[in-house]
């Protein structure tokens, strides 16, 4: 284990702040706060929110960071709050600014990173709600490797209407059956003021739950606190617990983030994605998190995990439940435990509390074979979740296969240079059955950004054409995506990829069980293709999104913008 706080106070990183002579006009700043001679003997401890008013995910987060705060401050602590950006999802989607939404992951964690280094916090404490947030503290967490601990906001209360459960996806599918005539505006709004009841992130499991779940696998996070929903009185005093945890490991009670984050852990975590037909955002970010410990764990690697484990959990969008009902039987446990019975997890990796997993996991409660099923009897002997290889997609693409009442697919591809003009052909159903909706020119770097499509892949669903066509891209999905749409398609147009080699007409043949995609075309047609594509330029389109372009890495190795681990 990592050697951290069990050491003298002379050596807390924030010593450097207020001990010596020369440090007066730093202390003099901090009295100007309020801190008195003894708070200024304590550590540091930074609180970093997510909290915001544009979205109900990180509506509640700022609360619960002062209860965080109480717990430190009750441990002897100095508990320092701060705030990050964040760009909701729910906002950004259907239109230009969900540019900006992974783009957003690299903002949190650089900002988290530059304020817990500028100041010389001694520790960390990453609260976060909406999609982008949850890796971005997790990946600042492994980055900094200080004390730390991640805690996520919970998920929203599903709605009801006439006596049926509601949530965002049928808001959002609702609108393509009015766009194909299916449903009138009366029930619309009658499932638009009921979807979102309360305060929470998206309750299925989608890419905000998933990435809660991922936190607790990997160690970062208390065991069962992620289904806990955001409104229930539990998330009170589990933010004190976690403040009060955060100082017993920098008192050198327990394990730092690159303890918890080592690639057995990040398997144990796509296992888990794969048993819950978790978003397939969930690779990116894996990539992503696994890059700042210096860890190697590129999308083929996390697709055989995929591929070995078994779905379990019934969970929307291509089950029946929500994190509300998982949260009832037990929470992420249930599944980890499941995992662990049958082999399918390694439970000697740590968690939070310093222990091994296996041992955490002795008091979980079993499947109940309703909302998670047995290892035994799964509801499909593989993940969740499939990358996909081929001529379109030589570093691969991913599809959620949970749901999908049939893994083939193959159609003549219907091409579109960006989100916008498909989802205009989409509304005016200008589309026939069986075609592959072809989207590029979405990627990291080409968008920039990657997109997530959902506006587009519901409205198609709303149609009742979920299965009827295929969508591809190399721009991203929602984690509430379902139908056979296959995302993350690497290398990008941007970068040479297949994908933009493809013309409208071209076959193209998914088959998800196999692993496979690939346009139906001769060797020779492909190079005649490739010589006639000219190198995109490098990106000139000023601010963030120019910065972000240049920089950028692919999908298939997490869209990562620096080199990775720090030495410091």
């Amino acid at each position: 284990m990592t050697k951290n706080a069990d050491t003298p106070a002379r050596e807390w990183r924030s010593r450097v702040t207020v001990d010596g002579l020369d440090r007066a006009p730093h202390r003099a700043f901090l009295r100007g706060m309020g801190l008195t001679d003894v708070d200024l003997a304590k550590p540091f401890v930074g609180i970093a929110s997510a909290g915001a008013e544009n979205t109900p995910c990180n509506l509640l987060l700022n609360q619960f960071a002062d209860r965080v705060a109480d717990g430190v401050q009750a441990a002897g602590g100095n508990a320092r709050r701060f705030s990050t950006a964040s760009v909701a999802d729910s906002m950004s989607m259907n239109h230009a600014g969900m540019k900006f939404s992974l783009i957003s992951r690299e903002l949190v964690a650089d900002s988290v990173e530059a304020v817990v280094r500028g100041h010389a916090y001694d520790a960390v404490v990453g609260l976060a709600g909406c999609d982008k947030t949850l890796p971005g503290m997790m990946m600042a967490m492994v980055r900094l490797n200080v004390p730390a601990a991640f805690l996520y906001g919970g998920s929203t209360l599903p709605g009801n209407l006439d006596g049926e459960e509601v949530t965002i996806l049928d808001a959002y599918e609702a609108v393509g059956a009015v766009y194909a005539g299916t449903m009138n505006r009366a029930r619309l709004d009658a499932i638009e003021r009921a979807a979102v009841p309360t305060a929470g992130s998206c309750p299925g499991q989608f890419t905000a739950n998933t990435m809660g779940m991922v936190a607790e696998t990997l160690g970062l996070a208390v065991l069962g606190s992620a289904t806990i929903p955001a409104v229930d009185d539990r998330r009170s005093a589990l933010s004190r617990a976690v403040g009060t945890r955060v100082m017993e490991i920098l008192r050198g009670g327990g394990p730092l983030p690159r303890d918890l984050v080592t690639k057995r852990s990040l398997m144990n975590a796509a296992a888990a994605v794969a048993a819950t037909g978790g978003s397939t955002n969930a690779a990116l970010h894996l990539s992503a998190i696994a890059h700042e410990a210096g860890i190697s764990f590129p999308l083929d690697e996390i697709g055989e995990v995929f591929k070995r484990t078994p779905l379990l959990a019934d969970l929307k969008p291509g089950g029946k439940f929500l994190a509300f009902h998982l949260d009832q039987i037990g929470g992420v446990p249930v599944v980890l435990r499941a995992l662990l019975d049958a082999g399918y997890i390694d439970g000697d990796c740590l968690t939070l509390s310093g222990n091994a997993l296996a041992r955490d996991l002795e008091h979980a409660a079993p499947v109940d074979n309703r909302v998670v099923r047995a290892c035994e009897a799964p509801i499909s002997d593989t993940g969740g979740l499939s990358v996909l290889k081929g001529n379109l997609c030589p570093d691969g693409a991913l599809v959620k296969t949970a749901g999908l009442a049939s893994q083939v697919f193959e159609g003549p591809a219907l091409v579109f240079e960006g989100e916008d003009s498909a989802v205009k052909a989409v509304r005016e159903r200008a589309y026939a059955p069986g075609s592959v909706i072809v989207i590029r020119n979405e990627g990291p770097r080409g968008g920039p950004g990657m997109r997530e499509m959902l506006g587009v892949t519901a409205l198609i669903y709303g149609q009742g054409m979920g299965e009827k066509v295929a969508l591809v891209t190399d721009g991203r999905f929602s984690g509430a995506t379902r139908g056979m749409c296959i995302g993350h398609v690497s290398p990008e147009a941007a970068a040479g990829g297949a994908i933009g080699l493809v013309q409208n007409g071209d076959r193209i043949r998914v088959d998800a069980a196999a692993g496979t995609m690939d346009v139906l075309l001769s060797d020779d047609e492909w190079h005649a293709r490739r010589a006639r594509l000219s190198p995109r330029p490098p990106s000139q389109i000023g601010g963030l999104l120019e910065k972000y372009a240049n920089c950028v890495g692919q999908a298939h190795l997490g869209a990562v913008t620096h080199s990775g681990v720090q030495s410091w």
